[in-house]
C-alpha cells in the first residue's frame, strides 16, 4: 500500500516538545504514518483531511489559544476522528471545558508509557481503518430523541453521524463519507423523499444507499419512493436487534457482490 493511502496520526503540541518528537519517531518505526503539528489552526488545517487520530499534548499554553481546541473539537466531531490526550488531571479538566468527554478516546497521564500508547494507536488503526474500518451510518431525523436512541443502539458496531434535517445531512456528507443513510420519511421543510432526491442528483452522494425510517406502513407511502431506489423501508417501531440484523445483512450482501 502506498503510504499516502494510510491513515495519518497527528501529534499536536503547543510548543516544540522532545517527548512528542520521540513519539513521532517511534510511531514511524512501528510503521505508522505520523506527523507533528503545533497547536495552531493553520497547521492543523494542513492535516485535517488525512488525520485519523489526533494525539494532543495538554499544557497550560493551550489555555492561551482556546480557538485551537474549538477547531480540534469541531474537526474530530465532524469527521469522526479519534482523540488521545496526554497530560495531568488539571490539564484535562481545562480541555474538557471545550472538548466534551465523549469525544475523547483515551487519556494518558505522565510519565507517559510510550510503548503502551503505540500499542493503543496501532490497535485502533488496525480496527478502524482499511478493510477493517467500521462502517459509517448517517442518521437523518428531526426527532432528536429517536435519533439519539438509534445512535445508542448502533454506536458499538458502527461509526455514527447525525443530522436533524436535509441541509445538515448534505453538509455532513460534503465533509465525510457514509456507507448508508437512515433517513426519516417525514421531516419539516424537506421530507425524506425530497432529501433522497437531492442526494441522488449529486454525483458525490448519488451512490450512497438509503434506508427510510417511517411511522407509516401504508402501501401508498412505500410506492411513492420506489422510483428513488431506497434499499429498504423500515418502521420506526423496529427493535434494536432487528435494525442491527438489517444493517448486518445489507453490508454482508454488498460485500458478497464484490
Amino acid at each position: 500500500m502506498d503510504s499516502s493511502d494510510q491513515a495519518k496520526v497527528v501529534i499536536v503540541s503547543a510548543k516544540d516538545n522532545f517527548l512528542a518528537k520521540s513519539l513521532l519517531t517511534k510511531l514511524e518505526r512501528a510503521g505508522v504514518r505520523a506527523d507533528f503539528a503545533h497547536a495552531r489552526i493553520k497547521e492543523l488545517e494542513q492535516h485535517a483531511a488525512e488525520m485519523e487520530l489526533v494525539i494532543l499534548f495538554m499544557s497550560e499554553e493551550l489555555n492561551e489559544t482556546p480557538e485551537t481546541l474549538v477547531y480540534l473539537k469541531d474537526t474530530i466531531q465532524d469527521r469522526e476522528r479519534a482523540l488521545y490526550l496526554i497530560g495531568e488531571d488539571e490539564e484535562y479538566e481545562n480541555v474538557k471545558k471545550v472538548i466534551p468527554e465523549q469525544l475523547v478516546t483515551e487519556v494518558f497521564k505522565r510519565p507517559l508509557d510510550i510503548d503502551l500508547l503505540i500499542k493503543k494507536v496501532t490497535s485502533y488503526l488496525d480496527e478502524n481503518t482499511g478493510e477493517k474500518r467500521k462502517k459509517t451510518v448517517l442518521i437523518v431525523d428531526d426527532d432528536i430523541t429517536y435519533m439519539r436512541t438509534v445512535h445508542e443502539w448502533l454506536k458499538g458496531k458502527y461509526h455514527i453521524g447525525m443530522a436533524a434535517n436535509g441541509v445538515q445531512a448534505i453538509s455532513y456528507l460534503a465533509k465525510n463519507k457514509a456507507d448508508i443513510v437512515l433517513l426519516d420519511y417525514e421531516m419539516p421543510v424537506a421530507n425524506g423523499p425530497q432529501v433522497l432526491s437531492m442526494l441522488k442528483s449529486d454525483s458525490e452522494t448519488g451512490q450512497i444507499p438509503v434506508m427510510f425510517l417511517t411511522g407509516h406502513s401504508d402501501k401508498e407511502s412505500v410506492m411513492s419512493v420506489v422510483g428513488l431506489n431506497p434499499v429498504d423501508y423500515l418502521l420506526k417501531t423496529i427493535s434494536k436487534e432487528a435494525l442491527l440484523k438489517k444493517l448486518d445483512s445489507f453490508f454482508a450482501s454488498r460485500k458478497n457482490q464484490f
